[in-house]
């Protein structure tokens, strides 16, 4: 809208501009007070259901995991400095993703992160160092492809592709690591269901879904209570947060979760794929696609319309996004709260 003031005798034009004056800033309040209205009211009386017993950053997708006593809740995930929560991840000659589901050696690889500098071992590789202070400086972020979602990434160089490449196929040149190259959260990912609702701030950086996990302790017993011929630890299921002292599969009905002073909303279950029937320890698949089978069995979405969503997929585990403003810690031992 464009207005002008003139300075006139008869006043007529500055009435005219003091009521579209009037008009815009009312509108501009309404505005604000529609985006206001439209944020979801946080719950206001809580109570504990359980403890944080154990956190968890996965450093790159699909590699193993690096034990927390304390870390940072943002709106992209966990972090603590430069350790980020599946800000890495390994791509083919294409830069198209690709996962311990394929490539199951990936889940013995042990990444760290001290200061600026990634450190990676594996049993069979020598280790390898990258400085990412050294990459964003001095590279150009390039393109890469999660769920066939576009995202900008840093490519980290020769020598990391070479031991990629080397540890999944004996070669030296099929494979990258690449570093997520925003602040932001990746798009959303399109999908002809939208039974889950996402917003711009839901995504994170690199993982499946959404940027926060979490998996009751007593979910992941009751399932070993099922299963004939083997067992499974809560890392089969690579959560963030474990959850201690609730009942099995509680989760299954809540829509917020606090933490310490950190509020998430549950935006979805987190529905299971072949990726829990691999040994975290070994790398080695489950003859009998064992947990997964059992899953199927028994936790199955009911909801039709929302089973249009899920597939077959059983549910295991909640996600979920940051609501609380970004910056605050959780910690071991940390209470965990639910509407009351």
């Amino acid at each position: 809208m464009i207005w002008s003031l003139h300075i006139m005798s008869d006043k007529g034009p500055l009435v005219t501009a003091a009521a579209t004056a009037c008009a815009l800033g009312a509108a501009y309040y309404a505005y604000n007070v529609y985006k206001e209205t439209r944020k979801p009211k946080l719950p206001e009386q809580w109570k504990q259901v359980g403890t944080l017993k154990e956190i968890y950053v996965y450093p790159i997708k699909s590699c193993g995991p690096v034990l927390l006593n304390k870390v940072e809740c943002s709106t992209l995930g966990p972090k603590d400095g430069w350790l980020r929560d599946r800000f890495l991840m390994v791509v083919d000659r294409e830069y198209n993703f690709i996962t311990a589901r394929t490539h199951p050696e990936l889940l013995l690889v042990h990444p760290q992160v001290k200061s600026s500098v990634l450190s990676l071992k594996h049993v069979d590789m020598e280790p390898l160092h990258v400085n990412l202070a050294e990459i964003i400086e001095l590279q150009t972020p390039k393109t890469a492809k999660v769920w066939g979602t576009t995202v900008p990434v840093y490519d980290c160089g020769f020598e990391p592709s070479e031991w990629f490449s080397r540890l999944l196929n004996r070669s030296g040149d099929n494979f990258r690591l690449v570093y997520y190259a925003s602040q932001k959260c990746r798009e959303l990912r399109t999908t002809p269901n939208s039974f889950y609702k996402f917003t711009k701030n839901d995504t994170g950086a690199l993982p499946d879904e959404v940027p926060f996990n979490l998996i009751n302790e007593a979910s992941v017993n009751e399932l070993n209570s099922r299963l004939k011929d083997c067992q499974v630890s809560v890392l089969n299921f690579r959560p963030n947060f474990v959850l201690s002292g609730a009942e099995p599969y509680a989760e299954d009905g809540w829509r917020y979760v606090k933490i310490g002073e950190n509020v998430f909303e549950i935006i979805k279950p987190c529905t299971r794929c072949i990726l829990t029937t691999i040994d975290p320890e070994t790398g080695v698949r489950n003859s009998k696609t064992e947990p997964l089978e059992t899953l199927k069995s028994y936790r199955q979405v009911t909801n039709p319309e929302e089973r249009r969503a899920t597939g077959s997929s059983p549910r295991m585990g909640i996600q979920m996004a940051l609501r609380s403003p970004p910056g605050q810690l959780v910690s071991l031992n940390d209470p965990i709260y639910i509407p009351q």
